[in-house]
Parts: C-alpha cells; sequence; structure tokens
C-alpha cells in the first residue's frame, strides 16, 4: 500500500478547524450532561430536606368546623368547588369580593377585591 501523500497546509488548516471545532462542541455537550446529572442530584438529595408540609387532609367522615364573618350588610353571591380551593364570591356594598379556601383544612387561600372606580 503506498504512503499517503502529505497535505497541503491550507488542507491542514482546515483539519485542524474541523478538529476545534469538534473539540468545543463536545466540552460543550460534556458540560450540559454534567448540569442535568447536578440537577438532578441536588433534586434527589436536597428532597428529603424539605420542610415537612402543614397537617395533611383529615381522616375521611371528620368534620371541620370553621367560621369566617362577612362585613355588615354583605351577601354571598355565588359559590364554586374545585380539586385545590372553595372559591365564594361575596357582594359587598357594591363591590364584589372573591374569596378562596383550601378544601381540606378550609383555611383561607386568598382575597380579591373587585371594585368600581370613583
Amino acid at each position: 500500500m503506498p504512503d499517503p501523500q502529505p497535505l497541503e497546509p491550507d488542507q491542514a488548516a482546515a483539519i485542524a478547524k474541523v478538529r476545534r471545532l469538534m473539540l468545543i462542541a463536545s466540552v460543550t455537550t460534556v458540560v450540559a450532561i454534567g448540569a442535568v446529572f447536578g440537577a438532578i442530584g441536588y433534586k434527589v438529595f436536597k428532597a428529603g430536606d424539605s420542610p415537612a408540609a402543614g397537617p395533611g387532609p383529615t381522616a375521611p367522615g371528620a368534620i371541620i368546623e370553621v367560621s369566617d364573618t362577612l362585613p355588615a350588610g354583605a351577601k354571598v353571591v355565588s359559590t364554586a368547588v374545585g380539586e385545590a380551593q372553595i372559591v365564594v364570591t361575596v357582594d359587598v356594598g357594591g363591590a364584589t369580593e372573591v374569596r378562596t379556601y383550601d378544601p381540606d383544612t378550609l383555611k383561607p387561600l386568598g382575597r380579591l377585591r373587585l371594585a368600581p372606580q370613583p
């Protein structure tokens, strides 16, 4: 088998440039894969360190009693129940107020007041 002919300088420069680009692409890929594995490892090892959640759902059939007061003259316009919240719409002297509650604990989650502009 004959020896290959030596490369011309411009051919050698082109091959060196391609090798350099492949090295950059390979290093970038390795860093990206390392970042993904690092994030997964962080999530796995930090999952046990998270603070305990508050009291969970009560036993089935248990009765929870909660009272929430409405301002004088307010009336409940509508209610809605979903998986993650109970929504109560209240009319308070011409302004509408939307209150949300946790369905498991009946604790208030938020309040949105909608009032007309003066």
